[in-house]
């Protein structure tokens, strides 16, 4: 790329920047892999594209703003968790004050456990943290990979923005609020219950809600994960509780509609709802939720539910994503495993993702 210099950071990262434009805004471009970052091979597609492999596909970036890029990873977003999340979260606070905005690129299939995870570790940003991805790799004629990228940093260098945002199809998607709900299609995400932000539109940034925030980032990095998920289906049987309170103290049901747990019992066999009051018994924690994608959960509306609102060891997810509740929850039991501590953080809303 024209006008280019190299510098090497304190982690000896290697890092490319344009030259300083002081009009322009200073923007870090991190990159872990994912398939707008990917290359063909014997078996598949795999990451394989460097960050500065990946502005030469978009040269007209740098007409208005200035950015620096880092390889962090290069990993299918199917390999990243906790781990590379705490990595994602230093790297931005080691660069907090030297840069006005952060664009991550990331894998399609976890970019909405990433962009939660990261709202709960990294609170109160009054710089932009924007993951992006793509659908197709930037190196094909057909991709959606250039459009996103570009998006995704004029969404960061404009002066509105702030807080961790998905950029994807030109919508802005709260961290929070956001999940994958096609798998080849360009139009891949969508704000759960909650409107877009913003959209990106040409060279233009249309914002619809402006985040009113003040004062400096908190940053975290505790994660623990004794968690699991289980979905209900019909005629699943109580031992599967049972089973998993030998490893598990926290379980999120994904129920069926509005919520709650199949309470009928035959013979000597004792029903889901029963095993799941003998869990809480023991001091686990449950957070039911539902399955359907929309409107979230509502216990007290039917009876195999409304018991389950009078049980101290069941906290209900409302509308929150499955995504926000995991992740809230594995930031939570990384500062505190009190169960009354646990429930009350968890009803605390966090950049929207309850409502």
């Amino acid at each position: 790329m024209n006008d280019t210099i190299q510098k090497q950071n304190s982690s000896n990262r290697n890092v490319q920047s344009t030259i300083n434009a002081p009009q322009k805004r200073n923007i870090l471009l991190i990159t872990t892999g994912g398939t707008i970052a990917s290359m063909a091979t014997g078996n598949g597609l795999a990451p394989g594209i460097s960050s500065t492999s990946l502005m030469e596909f978009v040269p007209e970036i740098q007409d208005f703003c200035n950015f620096q890029t880092m390889d962090l990873m290069n990993l299918d977003s199917t390999n990243v968790g906790p781990d590379q999340w705490r990595q994602i979260v230093d790297s931005v606070e080691e660069r907090y004050s030297d840069f006005d905005g952060f664009v991550i690129t990331h894998g399609t299939d976890t970019l909405s456990y990433t962009a939660a995870a990261l709202s709960y570790m990294i609170q109160n940003s009054t710089k932009p943290i924007i993951l992006t991805g793509s659908q197709k790799s930037i190196y094909l004629r057909d991709t959606d990979a250039r459009r996103n990228l570009i998006d995704a940093f004029l969404y960061a260098a404009d002066p509105d923005s702030s807080g961790v945002k998905i950029v994807f199809n030109s919508k802005v998607i709260r961290g929070t609020r956001a999940r994958k709900i096609r798998t080849q299609s360009y139009n891949a995400f969508d704000s759960i219950d909650y409107p877009d932000v913003a959209r990106v539109m040409g060279d233009h940034v249309t914002h619809y809600i402006v985040d009113s925030v003040h004062g400096s980032p908190v940053f975290s990095y505790s994660m623990n994960h004794p968690v699991f998920v289980l979905k209900l289906t019909p005629g699943i049987g109580a031992d599967v509780i049972r089973i998993l309170g030998n490893e598990y103290k926290i379980l999120i049901i994904e129920g069926f509609g509005t919520g709650g747990l199949p309470n009928l019992e035959t013979g000597d066999r004792i029903s889901i709802s029963s095993a799941v009051s003998d869990f809480t018994d023991k001091g686990g924690l449950v957070v039911m939720t539902t399955q359907v994608p929309h409107e979230g959960s509502k216990l007290a509306t039917y009876a195999v539910g409304s018991s389950l609102t009078r049980n101290p060891g069941i906290i209900e997810g409302g509308n929150m994503t499955l995504e926000s509740i995991v992740c809230k929850m594995l930031w939570i039991l990384g500062k505190t495993r009190d169960r009354d501590e646990v429930k009350k953080l968890f009803l605390k809303p966090v950049d929207y993702d309850r409502l």
